[in-house]
């Protein structure tokens, strides 16, 4: 979420006339960047350069970036001197005790290796289990209805972020873990500038430490007083079995609650413009309701909005894809690569509603795969089922490649989209 302290590790690397910067440019915005396909074929494990100008390896295959996710030789560590931070920007002082201490709470609530994050993911699994999250979809259903109410009852035309794919996912998320919906502007805005790029080191540390500086107090009055949400549970499992201590379990609701905001409002909006800017799809989907499932896998195959499905830290050498990555070296798996695979999808830069695009990597993949993949799955689902049906006429007011995206933020997106209906 914020700045490495680190210095970067002293690690052989090949000569920097063989790298190329990354993120790398997209030529189309619904597009992955040209480069992924022939990386992907011929060139799966490479090495880039980072924003920051340090290297990274690049993992580009499907199949080797699932290999990657899941070799134990792998380390999630933040913290790790050659962990591949995307930000560029660098503080203009150290950084305070508060302020290293903010960034380690939200760095390593689940950004741990082994048992240590099999034992923090125990504390809150339970709460996000297919089964779980099922019961919560006549609730989600309501709030999406909601939205859809207050969009309908506005101005028309109307951007759709604002009025529709940001309060989904925040009065869900929100609701989850009884955070007060009127905190909800607060908490969407501190997100933002944590995860853009163009943010300075620190407008991100102060927003680190304004949300758990909020959080704190929530966390304290759970401690004392539980209710009926996930962050009581946490609370009462975490005093059971004396796991983390009360600052920990703090960024632990910080992660959870950036998390739920940011990632599915952007596969909302830029899921949207997809299916609008190809009809046949969007008609197939307006005939057959019961099509949204697999729309749902497709759009996140499609968007692979946070591009690294890993970022990872080598702790020994591995030879992979005929390439060694050394010891200490950053490593990075790209999902919107591996999602674009020729080996695995079919004409992958066509959006195919009905294809079965369940082997995607849009959460990851191995034991660090998104803990709250369930729930954006069924918000995405009642989103796409509900939308079409409610605003049949929903169309854009501007070309696709007119917008604004997300091109320096760590979940791409898009920042408006103009609509009416």
């Amino acid at each position: 979420m914020t700045d490495p302290t680190p210095s970067a590790p002293d690690v052989e690397m090949p000569k920097k006339a063989d790298t190329v910067a990354y993120p790398m440019a997209r030529t189309c915005p619904l597009h992955q960047p040209d480069a992924y396909a022939e990386m992907s074929a011929r060139r799966p494990v490479s090495v880039a350069e980072l924003p920051s100008g340090r290297p990274v390896w690049l993992v580009a295959s499907h199949q080797l970036a699932r290999e990657i996710l899941t070799d134990p030789r792998i380390s999630a560590n933040r913290f790790h001197p050659g962990f591949p931070h995307m930000f560029r920007s660098v503080p203009s002082q150290p950084p305070s005790d508060a302020v290293r201490h903010a960034h380690s709470l939200i760095g390593r609530a689940f950004a741990v290796d082994g048992p240590e994050h099999s034992t923090r993911k125990k504390l809150i699994i339970s709460d996000f289990t297919v089964r779980r999250v099922q019961t919560l979809r006549p609730r989600i259903q309501e709030i999406v209805d909601r939205c859809l109410d207050r969009m309908l009852a506005g101005d028309n035309p109307t951007d759709l972020v604002q009025a529709f794919a940001l309060p989904v996912p925040s009065e869900v998320i929100s609701e989850l873990l009884n955070v007060p919906l009127a905190d909800r502007e607060f908490y969407l805005e501190r997100t933002r500038i944590m995860v853009d790029h163009a943010s300075t080191v620190e407008q991100r540390q102060q927003a680190n430490l304004d949300v758990l500086g909020k959080l704190d107090a929530l966390i304290t009055a759970r401690e004392t007083a539980p209710e009926d949400d996930v962050l009581s549970r946490l609370v009462q499992r975490n005093q059971n079995t004396e796991t983390l201590s009360h600052d920990e379990v703090v960024g632990m609701a910080a992660f959870l609650l950036i998390s739920g905001f940011e990632t599915t409002a952007n596969m909302i909006a830029m899921g949207t413009i997809g299916l609008l800017e190809n009809p046949d799809q969007l008609a197939l989907l307006k005939a057959d309701p019961s099509l949204s499932s697999g729309a749902v896998e497709e759009l996140l195959r499609y968007f692979s909005v946070s591009d690294p499905a890993g970022s990872r830290v080598a702790l020994e050498n591995i030879n992979i894809g005929g390439e060694t990555i050394p010891a200490g070296a950053g490593v990075i798996a790209l999902a919107g690569a591996a999602n674009w695979d020729e080996s695995v999808f079919e004409h992958p830069e066509r959006i195919d509603i009905r294809r079965d695009a369940r082997a995607h990597l849009a959460f990851g993949h191995g034991a660090h795969q998104c803990i709250g993949l369930n729930l954006a799955r069924l918000e995405l689902d009642v989103v796409f089922s509900t939308l079409f049906r409610r605003l049949p006429g929903l169309r854009l007011e501007r070309p696709s490649g007119e917008l604004r995206y997300k091109e320096h933020a760590n979940i791409y997106g898009v920042y408006e989209v103009p609509v009416s209906w």
